[in-house]
């Protein structure tokens, strides 16, 4: 037993290397007192080396490729893919079987507070097998549409997927989007009917739509109860069974696609790789296609859900590296990484994501706005989906104009921001990027392109320097039980929408297919389809390009003047209702002044809705008793011109809150 008594940590830090696998006892006192040796259990620990450190790194020399399966679990939202992924963790040992383990790989707060995932999470799990020991890398994945481009990076790491389908619900709008993903990168699906358990869950039903929309026979598919671990094992031996080993060649040189990244104060950027070729270990120097920058490993090893440290990494496996990346643009996702003077031909990498909502996001205070360049570098780091350009207001100050993949998309990376950085930001109404034909030569020269995208409403074109305005549309999928379709299909035509097709694909199960305006489905028809179908139906919804169509600037001027941050783009058709809907709100939320606003909505120099905000007014004639009409009048006409004098040299100042309010989302009202 080995004490030592010192005033600082200073000779704990020598001494610590020397005493192999011992714990630090603190001692409070004046003088602390360090020991070294076993911990009595009353006193409270505080380990200089974390335990990943005393155990012993992993061998994965032992995991020939033939023995290794790479997978995702893929799923519409809600339909049970963490609840399988932590009893597959609790079969082949990786967790210990306790009742807390309920969405183990949703680490995320946010995950925690809404119930759904967010980020795909890796996890390498040990398997024994009639004798062979198995490494399966899982990914689980997301399954709201807004969070698809998680999938299809996701896919690019694994040789098969299992398709989860909920036996109560059965096939959903996102599970037909998921299959696809998976058809189109060419994966073996094992599809897996999950909540046999539930009152209500109809199995046969399931596997009969299973094989009419997908074309894949009921009896490959495995009947599950993830929650209660009903007949979990035959999933396992299925992607044994099933999913064919990763084709790679270890001799050949290193090839590693960069899947994911993380950003670690203390580490730097930890991304997530997988092997195509050739080894990685520790201390070897590594070169990156996208930026020919070189680094040296610092660590490698897999995600066992917590990142466990290996010797080495082989072509076929999935893990993390951590190669000193101080800055944040230097992991990009997609890219290739290769050892130095040994270059390679790069991985294709994926296709950027297309954003399809934008919004302004400002810091609530000016000072803050470094802090918030950091944290937005930071998150965007961890998720690629989100672009993002330098944008100003003359009432929000300086900040960005981000593009998201959708409204879900938005909030959570809001709530990420408040939540893992501490920033408040105000989100201003989101919008959608809009193209416009120009009309001349001479603008076409300026623009230096004939068709210009427009993700700033405030920076929308006349009508006399374009030929044409273009509005991104998409190819919506409803799914909903047939007694709702009448009322869905009345609030599609309502959103301007086209029909395209329409199935049964079971007795009561319709599928419907709707060419949408984007800008109709952004911000509250998910809400309304939900309430209209008490709940039964799903949205799915995939780019289909741009199509013509009436636009109009729509101003909000205050006394005459434009606020620039109120600018909207809307379909000539509904600008009428949208700019009323905007005068009354701010009417409710202007504060009143010593003389009258006039809010009005105009498009060009016509106006199209108006609202007013009663000024402030002394009772002049509460000194009045009685006496002659005249006297009044003079009082009431002295007011009246002082009134008028003020709204000309007054100054409406638009606060903050105002703007916040406001600038919320429709679907409030």
């Amino acid at each position: 037993m080995l004490t030592l008594m010192g005033r600082g940590w200073g000779c704990a830090r020598a001494l610590a290397p020397r005493a192999t696998g011992a714990s630090l006892l603190v001692v409070p006192g004046p003088r602390s007192a360090l020991t070294f040796g076993a911990a009595p259990e009353s006193w409270a620990t505080d380990r200089l080396y974390s335990s990943a450190d005393l155990k012993e790194k992993l061998d994965m020399s032992r995991f020939p490729v033939e023995n290794i399966r790479n997978f995702s679990i893929i799923a519409h939202v809600d339909h049970g893919k963490s609840t399988l992924a932590d009893r597959l963790l609790e079969l082949t040992g990786t967790i210990d079987k306790t009742k807390n383990n309920k969405q183990v790989l949703d680490k995320l707060q946010v995950e925690r507070e809404r119930g759904i995932t967010v980020k795909a999470q890796t996890a390498s799990l040990f398997h024994n097998c009639e004798g062979r020991q198995y490494l399966l890398n899982l990914i689980d994945t997301p399954g709201h549409v807004d969070f698809s481009y998680e999938v299809s990076r996701s896919l690019s790491a694994c040789q098969g997927v299992l398709l989860v389908v909920d036996a109560n619900e059965g096939i959903q709008a996102q599970t037909v989007a998921n299959f696809f993903l998976a058809f189109e990168a060419q994966l073996s699906v094992i599809p897996v009917i999950n909540k046999i358990d539930l009152k209500n869950a109809d199995p046969e039903r399931v596997e009969n739509q299973i094989e009419k929309v997908f074309d894949i026979p009921s009896d490959e598919c495995i009947k599950i109860s993830a929650k209660l671990g009903t007949n979990v094992e035959s999933v396992l031996q299925a992607i044994i069974e099933r999913i064919p080993p990763p084709k790679v060649h270890r001799k050949n040189p290193l090839r590693a696609l960069v899947f994911d990244s993380t950003f670690d104060h203390y580490r730097g950027v930890i991304t997530n790789v997988a092997l195509f070729d050739g080894v990685v270990s520790k201390g070897d120097k590594i070169v990156s296609a996208h930026t020919q920058k070189i680094y040296e490993v610092n660590e490698v090893g897999v995600l066992n859900p917590n990142e466990r440290p290996t010797h080495k990494l082989y072509a076929g496996q999935v893990g993390y590296l951590i190669a000193g990346m101080k800055d944040v643009t230097e992991a990009q996702i997609g890219d290739t990484l290769h050892l130095h003077k040994q270059p390679v031909e790069p991985l294709p990498g994926f296709k950027s994501a297309k954003p399809m909502v934008f919004a302004g996001i400002y810091p609530v205070d000016q000072s803050e706005y470094n802090n918030l360049k950091s944290a937005i570098e930071k998150l965007t780091l961890n998720d690629s989906s989100v672009t993002v350009h330098r944008d100003s207001s003359l009432a929000l100050g300086a900040g960005w104009r981000l593009g998201f993949l959708g409204l879900l998309h938005m909030e959570v990376f809001n709530q990420r921001l408040e939540q893992e950085y501490n920033a408040s930001v105000i989100l201003t109404t989101p919008t959608v990027p809009y193209k416009a034909v120009l009309s001349s030569s001479k603008l076409i020269k300026e623009y230096r392109e004939k068709e210009i995208t427009i993700i700033n409403p405030a920076q929308f074109p006349d009508k006399s320097k374009v030929t044409e305005y273009l509005e991104p549309v998409v190819l919506g999928t409803i799914i909903t039980p047939d007694e709702y379709t009448g009322k869905i299909m009345m609030l599609c035509q309502a959103r301007r929408a086209v029909q395209k097709n329409m199935m049964f694909i079971d007795q009561n199960r319709v599928m419907l297919k709707y060419l949408f305006p984007l800008n109709e489905i952004v911000v509250d028809f998910y809400d309304s389809l939900k309430s209209l179908s008490s709940g039964y139906a799903s949205f799915d919804y995939e780019d289909a390009g741009y199509q013509t169509a009436e636009l109009v600037k729509m101003d909000i001027l205050l006394n005459g003047n434009t606020v620039e941050e109120l600018v909207t783009v809307v379909h000539k058709d509904k600008a009428h209702s949208i700019g009323k809907a905007m005068c009354e709100r701010l009417k409710d939320c202007l504060p009143r002044q010593l003389f009258e606003i006039a809010i009005q909505a105009s498009i060009g120099s016509k106006i199209i809705a108006r609202e007013t905000v009663k000024a402030y007014r002394k009772n002049v004639l509460a000194k009045c008793y009685g006496g002659d009409i005249t006297r009044k009048m003079k009082l009431l006409k002295r007011q009246a011109e002082g009134k008028k004098k003020l709204r000309k040299i007054g100054n409406i100042e638009v606060p903050k809150d105002t703007f916040i309010k406001v600038l919320k989302t429709q679907s409030s009202k």
